[in-house]
C-alpha cells in the first residue's frame, strides 16, 4: 500500500529539547521549503498506478504500507548530497536530530531500514525521478520567477563501478563465477556427477606468467602474452560447456516443489555463461588480430563500454555517456541554473546523436531559449537541424560556429566553459563521477538522483 505523507515529526520528547536543536539549519531549512510541495509526490503516484495496470495488483490500497514517500525523497536527496551509502545514510539520520526532523521522522520512530530504501530505489526507477525533476523545473518557472534564457549542453562519461578490465582478467573472473554458481545449482538439484570445475588455480598461474612476461617489454613478450591470453580463453570455454550442461540437467529436473527456484538458478547460470562466451569470443578476436565490436568490460555490469574522450589523464574510461543540459537565466559569470533529465544511449554515441533527446526535454517542459552554447564536439549541420524547432537566436559552437560580435563570442565562450565546471561539481559533490548501481538502468537511476539533488540545492539557494 502506497503511503505518501509522513506523520508529524514532533513528539513529547521534543519539548525538552533546546530551540536551537528543534530548528533546522539554514541549508536544510531551505531544502525543506523546496521539498514541502506535494506536487513532487505525484510522479510516484503515477508510477504505482502503472504498476497496478501492468501487474494487476492493487498496490495503491492493499498490502503492507510503504515508508512515507516524503521521507524517502528527503533521505535520497541527503544520500546524493553527502555521497553516503545506504547504510551510512540510515546511520547518520538515526544519530542526528536535525536530519530526523528534515526527513520527517519522529524521535520515537525507527528510521527505515537500508534494504527498504535500496529496494524502493530500484522499484521506482529512473523515469519517476526524472518526472520529479521536471515537476520542480515547472514549479520554478511558474512560481519562483525562474526565467530560462540560455542553455549550455555537454556530454560526460559516468564511470561504471568496475576495475580496469583485461581479457585475461575477465576470463579469470568468469571461471570463478561459473564455478561458484555451478556449485549452488548442483546442490539445489542434488547433482553429484556433473559439475563446473573450478579452474582458478590454472587461471592464476596463467595470469602470473602474463605479468612476468609483460615486464620484459619486447616484441617476443607481446606474442607470448597473446598466446597465454588465448589459453585463458580456452580454459574459460571449458567452464562454459560444463555450465551449460549443468543448466540443462537442472531444467529437466525442475518438477514439482521448488521448480521455480531451480529454473531461476539455471537461467542465472546460463546468463552468466552467455556473458563469458562474449569474453571468450573477444579473446579469440584479439589473438587473431581481428577488430572487436561491442566489447564487454565487466561480467557483472555487461552494459558498460570502453569510451574514449581524448582526455590526457584518462585516455579510456569504462562506463556510460550522458548528455547534461543546464538552463540558466543569464550567461554572465557565475550563472547557475537547473539541469534537465539526462539524455543517454548505450555505447559511445556522438554529441549530435544525444542532442535530439535534450531538445525533446526542452520542448516537453515548454522552455524557449534565446542562446545555446556547446563545445566543438557538436557538428554544425546536425546541431542546427536539431535545434531548429526551438528557434534560438544564437547557437554558439566553440571553434566551429561563432557570432560575428567579438564581445558576444567572448561571453558565450566563458558561459560554455562553465559547463565543464558544472559537470566537475556534479561529479565531486553529488557522486555523478561513478555509478554505484549496476547496469544501464542502475546508472540512469543514479544519474537522475544526482541531478535532482543538485536542482533542489539550486532552488534552496534561491529561497534563502
Amino acid at each position: 500500500m502506497l503511503t505518501l505523507l509522513a506523520e508529524q515529526p514532533d513528539c513529547l520528547w521534543d519539548e525538552a529539547l533546546p530551540v536551537e536543536v528543534r530548528e533546522l539549519p539554514e541549508d536544510l531549512g531551505a531544502l525543506d521549503v523546496v521539498l514541502s510541495d506535494h506536487e513532487v509526490l505525484w510522479p510516484i503516484v503515477e508510477r504505482f498506478r502503472r504498476e497496478v495496470v501492468e501487474e494487476r495488483r492493487a498496490v495503491l490500497t492493499d498490502g503492507r504500507p510503504t515508508i512515507a514517500m516524503e521521507t524517502y525523497i528527503r533521505m535520497m536527496v541527503l544520500k546524493q548530497r553527502y555521497r553516503w551509502g545506504y547504510r551510512t545514510l540510515v546511520a547518520e539520520v538515526s544519530d542526528s536530530i536535525h536530519l530526523r526532523r528534515f526527513c520527517l521522522i519522529s524521535l520515537s520512530e525507527r528510521v527505515p531500514d537500508e534494504s527498504t530504501v535500496r529496494k524502493l530505489t530500484r522499484r521506482l526507477g529512473a523515469e519517476t525521478v526524472a518526472e520529479i525533476t521536471r515537476a520542480l523545473i515547472v514549479k520554478a518557472t511558474r512560481e519562483k520567477r525562474f526565467r530560462p534564457r540560455a542553455v549550455r549542453i555537454d556530454s560526460t562519461v559516468i564511470e561504471a563501478d568496475v576495475k580496469y578490465p583485461t581479457d585475461a582478467g575477465l576470463a579469470s573472473s568468469g571461471v570463478r563465477v561459473l564455478a561458484r554458481e555451478g556449485r549452488k545449482l548442483a546442490k539445489l538439484v542434488k547433482e553429484t556427477k556433473v559439475r563446473v570445475r573450478d579452474r582458478s588455480r590454472s587461471m592464476g598461474h596463467k595470469l602470473r606468467t602474463i605479468t612476468r612476461t609483460i615486464r620484459r617489454r619486447s616484441g617476443e613478450a607481446k606474442q607470448e602474452v597473446l598466446k597465454l591470453t588465448g589459453e585463458t580463453g580456452e580454459l574459460l570455454g571449458r567452464s562454459i560447456k560444463e555450465a551449460r550442461r549443468l543448466a540443462g540437467i537442472a531444467r529437466r529436473r525442475a518438477r514439482g516443489r521448488g521448480a521455480h527456484a531451480k529454473l531461476k538458478a539455471a537461467a542465472g547460470l546460463e546468463e552468466m555463461a552467455d556473458r563469458c562466451e562474449k569474453v571468450a569470443a573477444q579473446i579469440r578476436h584479439r589473438v587473431a588480430d581481428e577488430p572487436i565490436t561491442d566489447r564487454i568490460v565487466s561480467l557483472h555490469d555487461p552494459d558498460a563500454r570502453p569510451i574514449r574522450k581524448g582526455k590526457l589523464g584518462k585516455r579510456t574510461e569504462f562506463g556510460f555517456v550522458s548528455q547534461l543540459a543546464e538552463v540558466t537565466e543569464h550567461t554572465k559569470t557565475g550563472a547557475r541554473g537547473l539541469i534537465l533529465p539526462a539524455s543517454t544511449q548505450l555505447g559511445n554515441p556522438a554529441e549530435e546523436t544525444l542532442l535530439p533527446g535534450t531538445v525533446a526535454e526542452l520542448d516537453r517542459l515548454g522552455i524557449k531559449i534565446r542562446e545555446v552554447a556547446v563545445d566543438g564536439g557538436f557538428k554544425p549541420g546536425p546541431t542546427n537541424t536539431a535545434l531548429a524547432d526551438l528557434g534560438p537566436k544564437t547557437v554558439f559552437i566553440a571553434g566551429r560556429q561563432e557570432p560575428a560580435s567579438k564581445r558576444t563570442t567572448r561571453r558565450l565562450r566563458r558561459y560554455r566553459t562553465g559547463e565543464e565546471g558544472r559537470i566537475s561539481h556534479l561529479k565531486r559533490s553529488y557522486g555523478l563521477g561513478r555509478s554505484r548501481l549496476k547496469g544501464d538502468q542502475g546508472r540512469q537511476i543514479w544519474t537522475e538522483w544526482a541531478i535532482l539533488a543538485y536542482n533542489t540545492d539550486t532552488l534552496a539557494v534561491r529561497e534563502r
